[in-house]
């Protein structure tokens, strides 16, 4: 009777458990739901800290900046310490301005085109779309969590692979971690989350800190 009750116990904890891990889920329970609550931003604006986390490094090499992003396709990535630089999208176009000599000029080197690549892709999941990059195979894991593994073997040498946490407010990224080896990994960490709004195309065309509007 005794290991009758016990295995009750246990299984009502692991049906609680569950529907816990499914409750966690929150606005992140489909593809579908995803990319319908994303359809309701218009604009995101938030700060955020880069930790570079690698087994050499006695602490992680740290950045920080802020971001704007203007749905469908604007997007503007400022990096304000420890060095100033902008990588801005706009009209599919994307440029980066390095600080130099004091003062902030245009890099066109090779390195732009794959830049290119990374954020046309954030751009994607600011817009809910997660599983339509063909490179990777996108799942959907308990704890608001997806998973971005590399399909192809060469990308794998690169990037093991992307976890994306979702916030607990529909619509925001809390943080993404891209696992490039069991030894080394970047982590972009969100803060100050506004949603929705109104932001000037200028943002995304002229060449200015962020920190001279204010």
């Amino acid at each position: 009777m005794g290991k009758n009750i016990i295995k009750t116990r246990r299984f009502f904890c692991r049906v609680l458990f569950i529907i816990a891990a499914l409750a966690c889920l929150g606005w992140a329970d489909s593809w579908q739901e995803l990319k319908s609550t994303a359809g309701t931003v218009t604009s995101v604006t938030a700060g955020f800290s880069q930790e570079k986390h690698m087994k050499i490094l006695a602490r992680p090499l740290v950045s920080q900046g802020k971001f704007l992003f203007k749905s469908p396709n604007s997007l503007r990535w400022e990096y304000t310490r420890p060095l100033k630089s902008i990588l801005v999208l706009h009209n599919g176009k994307t440029r980066r301005f390095v600080q130099k000599d004091g003062r902030l000029v245009e890099d066109a080197s090779a390195g732009l085109q794959s830049m290119q690549v990374v954020v046309q892709q954030i751009t994607q999941w600011l817009n809910g779309r997660f599983d339509e990059n063909p490179a990777f195979e996108a799942s959907l894991a308990i704890g608001q969590k997806i998973v971005l593994s590399p399909r192809d073997a060469a990308i794998a040498r690169l990037i093991q692979r992307i976890e994306i946490l979702l916030s607990n407010r529909p619509g925001v990224i809390a943080s993404v971690t891209i696992f490039e080896s069991e030894d080394s990994f970047t982590k972009l960490i969100f803060q100050n989350v506004v949603l929705n709004t109104p932001l000037d195309d200028a943002l995304f065309q002229q060449v200015f800190t962020l920190d001279d509007e204010q």
